[in-house]
């Protein structure tokens, strides 16, 4: 066997490797009924803010704590801990995408990031805008 077969197959063993070990990013969002049912796996859950339970975080006490309710798509609420100082803009955040693990009692999250649509909705504003002078010069 020629040394450049040879190093062709390492390299595609390789590329194997590193693709396989990125696999576990490719996770799907779960529900919390479904994170319930994988307690202790790694899980992505959507959810929103419960704005009628309180959100807890105290900076001056515990900058590292933060723990608030969350609700998905389908209804079911779950009491979401994070060990890290609050988002801004938690509580104006349309969604809610929470990585971590589902515990018997809350969800263990370990990064949180906000969906917020107001940026979104003034640029859609804006176009429409646009599209309606370049409609009238026309």
């Amino acid at each position: 066997m020629k040394k450049t077969h040879i190093i062709m197959l390492v390299g595609i063993a390789a590329l194997i490797v590193g693709l396989l070990s990125y696999s576990t990013d490719f996770s799907t969002y779960d529900t919390v009924v479904s994170a319930k049912a994988k307690q202790g796996k790694f899980v992505h859950l959507i959810a929103r803010l419960d704005k009628s339970q309180p959100v807890e975080y105290d900076a001056i006490k515990n900058p590292n704590y933060l723990s608030f309710y969350a609700v998905d798509s389908l209804g079911s609420q779950t009491k979401v801990v994070f060990r890290n100082s609050k988002p801004a803009d938690l509580e104006k955040s349309e969604r809610i995408v929470m990585k971590g693990k589902m515990t018997a009692d809350y969800f263990d999250c370990s990064s949180i990031l906000l969906k917020c649509p107001s940026k979104y909705k003034d640029d859609e504003k804006e176009l429409q805008k646009s599209m309606q002078q370049q409609t009238s010069m026309n």
